[in-house]
């Protein structure tokens, strides 16, 4: 660095500097933190620690050490980061609920299925598991390359030589920059009865593989519930889903009555959150069918369930369960890895497999040259012992007299150096008789073993045989046995059972309160249209709506969307509720026309500003979408106005800001299921300003002060639909409306 060069300043663009520095953060977090590698299925962290752990001898017959031993090594030699998150990880590794098969073996408290965090790594201590052992396995026989640590003064493999399918079996998630990855866990000895599929057949496809893997397999159990077709899916483009249920079953109790029994739940599913939102549920009213939930677990899970009624439906209540609460999940599926040249990029699962064993079959090559190589060294020494043991006199003579004892042995046997370098470090107790018999034995065995790794060096089809039966003794390892059976279910898809919604929702009257400013809220049972009422500052009443939880709400707003509520979804109690926007999804804009509950049957007339309209039936105005449906087509600069029950009239008033009243023929308006609409009343200028629905032979009443007058001579009004109508009658009041 030259002198001057302190206080230097180069000025370079904020833009570009930025966005380097981001690249920068965003590479680092991708390759060193957050994505694991294809190869060894292991993220930075877990592959420094399992390392670590070898360095300190924690093999599985050894004695436990301190987790903060552990950790403090790994933080000081080979992790830069927070001991908190190094202890996290190594928790993690050794939580058999987390993980399919455990890489670290822990004693003490290490957190458990109900969320509970483990205690402090003062008092928790651990060691390696045998399948750490067999990824860790040739790792000092030049099986993986080394990169110096990060202060370089120790060195760190880049990856482990992976001796077991790890990332399918563990599975593997994490958010980098841009990127995520989410692997589900898989039963190791299905994984490798693939791979061997996979070196057997390299054509193999996908549907293939999965008839020996047949799709995740979690370590906390359940049922995977997904169809065939989407998990095909899933695994050829390496992105998807899969659904998985909590396992139940029913036990029968005296007289008839019976209760469900949940024994085991979804995968990273905390069985206390669980219960807990269940039993919120129940206080909400929204599970009507279950009477109680209790938590009977020991060491196994153990959930009990009680219908209200016996009369009740096991599936339908379950069903229930599955529709509104976590005893059903969805498990991602994104197979984002680094693949052998470091690369992140999404794999399908024929990949993944691929790529695990193209490195083993680097591993097997490093592996047997490193033995080939210390086998020639090896032999060299013992033919140089050889070609001396018949003049060892001659050999003792040189080292006591000659000044340069190595030149002289080199020169008077023919010796290489290091066969010479050998003779001289001899003791002199392997001068005896017997030695040379063990020489020549143990020249012969290296001379066989020497030859076997060249002829496997030299044949791709004998390595591959050596790779199957390197699987198939994985296989008899971990894939059978209580850690290698299977523990999730492979289901079909559930048939659709048709749950009544109102049957989710306790029945009971309700008053629904619409403020002017959009609040939304609900009270128990009636209320008086005089009723004192609170809202907030500025705020006053707008609607009053008398319904019952289990009603669907229609809303309709000036956009001229329709939108659906669930009664039993609005807020209740005393407070001032909640803005009908965060319900509905229409703008600030756009403002409340309409809100009544849905009616079998029931028809509703919709009227733009500009005097256009039309009849809809009420199952057209429902939507499932929080976004609503449109119904009525508005032009820029018009809204949705006015929108009526229809009721049993056969004749409409309609009166525009003209101060002008038509009377037609309900017939007239066409019925639609959305659309523009209709001309109803033509406007000079000026819009529509009120309508009223009416039976001809009753006459058209009005509202005028505290007085309600009624008009039955109506024939000077009466037209056809479109036209602009006469001055309303004397006496009708001079805002243009109808009044209540």
């Amino acid at each position: 660095m030259p002198d001057d060069f302190a206080g230097h300043i180069e000025e370079a663009p904020l833009a570009g500097a930025l966005s380097d520095r981001y690249l920068a953060y965003a590479l680092s977090t991708i390759m060193s933190r957050s994505l694991p590698d294809v190869r060894d299925g292991l993220k930075p962290v877990h592959r420094r620690l399992i390392y670590a752990m070898q360095q300190l001898r924690l093999d599985p017959t050894s004695g436990f050490k301190k987790c903060a031993r552990v950790v403090g090594d790994v933080m000081g030699k080979f992790h830069p980061h927070g001991d908190a998150s190094i202890y996290e990880a190594m928790v993690r590794l050794a939580q058999d609920f987390s993980v399919r098969y455990p890489l670290i073996e822990g004693q003490g408290n290490f957190g458990n299925i109900d969320g509970d965090n483990a205690a402090a790594m003062r008092y928790t201590e651990a060691r390696l598991t045998e399948i750490s052992q067999a990824l860790l396995e040739g790792i000092d026989q030049d099986a993986v390359d080394f990169r110096p640590t990060y202060d370089g003064e120790e060195q760190e493999p880049l990856v482990l030589p992976g001796n077991f399918p790890n990332l399918l079996a563990n599975g593997a998630a994490g958010i980098a920059v841009g990127m995520a990855t989410s692997i589900p866990p898989h039963n190791a000895g299905e994984v490798c009865a693939a791979a061997i599929l996979l070196v057997r057949k390299p054509e193999a496809t996908t549907a293939e593989l999965l008839d020996y893997m047949p799709g995740p397999d979690f370590p906390t159990g359940g049922e995977l519930v997904e169809e065939k077709a989407a998990l095909l899916q899933a695994y050829e483009t390496g992105r998807g889903g899969f659904r998985l249920r909590a396992r139940w079953s029913v036990e029968q109790g005296k007289h008839g009555t019976w209760t469900i029994v949940v024994t085991e739940i979804p995968y990273q599913v905390q069985k206390s959150r669980l219960i807990e939102q269940i039993a919120q549920l129940m206080e909400d009213k929204k599970l009507p069918l279950l009477a109680d939930i209790r938590d009977e677990s020991a060491e196994l899970v153990r959930i009990v369930l009680e219908p209200k009624t016996r009369t009740v439906e096991p599936s339908m209540l379950m069903e229930s369960l599955f529709r509104t609460s976590a005893l059903e999940t969805r498990f991602p599926l994104n197979m984002n890895v680094l693949d052998a040249d470091r690369t992140p990029r999404v794999m399908p699962l024929r990949e993944v497999l691929r790529a695990w064993l193209d490195h083993r079959h680097v591993v097997l090559v490093r592996r047997s040259q490193h033995r080939l190589n210390a086998i020639e060294r090896r032999l060299e020494i013992l033919d140089g012992y050889l070609a001396v043991y018949l003049n060892l006199d001659e050999v003792i003579r040189i080292i006591r007299e000659e000044d340069e004892p190595k030149p002289s042995l080199m020169k008077a046997f023919d010796l290489t150096d290091l066969q010479a370098e050998a003779i001289l470090n001899m003791r002199l107790r392997s001068l005896r008789r017997l030695e040379e018999m063990e020489i020549r034995k143990e020249h012969k065995n290296l001379a066989k073993e020497g030859k076997d790794l060249r002829t496997l060096l030299g044949s791709e089809k004998l390595r591959w045989d050596r790779i199957v039966t390197e699987l198939e003794k994985i296989r008899a390892n971990w894939g059978d046995g209580p850690l290698g059976k299977r523990r999730t279910a492979i289901g079909s898809a559930p048939a659709v059972i048709d749950i009544d919604e109102t049957a989710l929702v306790e029945r009971e009257a309700i008053t629904v309160i619409l403020s002017k400013k959009g609040w939304l809220r609900a009270v128990k049972g009636a209320i008086a249209p005089d009723a004192e009422l609170r809202f907030k500052d500025g705020d006053a009443l707008r609607l009053l709506l008398p319904c019952e939880t289990t009603d669907k709400l229609m809303l309709l707003a000036t956009n001229g969307r329709a939108y659906t509520l669930r009664a039993g979804d609005i807020p209740r109690g005393r407070g001032d509720g909640q803005p009908i926007r965060l319900l509905a999804e229409f703008g600030n804009e756009d403002e409340v026309v309409a809100l009544f509950a849905h009616e079998a049957g029931a028809k509703y007339l919709l009227v733009s500003s500009p005097g256009r309209g039309f009849v809809v039936g009420a199952d057209d105005l429902l939507s499932e979408r929080k976004a609503g449906k449109q119904v009525m087509t508005v032009k820029p600069g018009e809204e949705l106005a006015i929108a009526t029950p229809v009721g049993n009239g056969d004749h409409l008033a309609i009166v525009g800001e003209n101060r002008k009243m038509l009377v037609f023929p309900l017939e007239q308006i066409p019925e639609m299921a959305r659309g523009l609409g209709v001309q109803l009343q033509k406007y000079k200028d000026g819009s529509v300003a009120d309508l009223r629905i009416f039976k001809l032979a009753d006459g058209l009443s009005w509202k005028s002060g505290e007085r309600t007058r009624t008009e039955t001579n109506l024939k000077d009004w009466l037209g056809a639909r479109a036209q602009t109508g006469r001055q309303p009658p004397v006496g009708f009041p001079k805002n243009g409306r109808f009044g209540a």
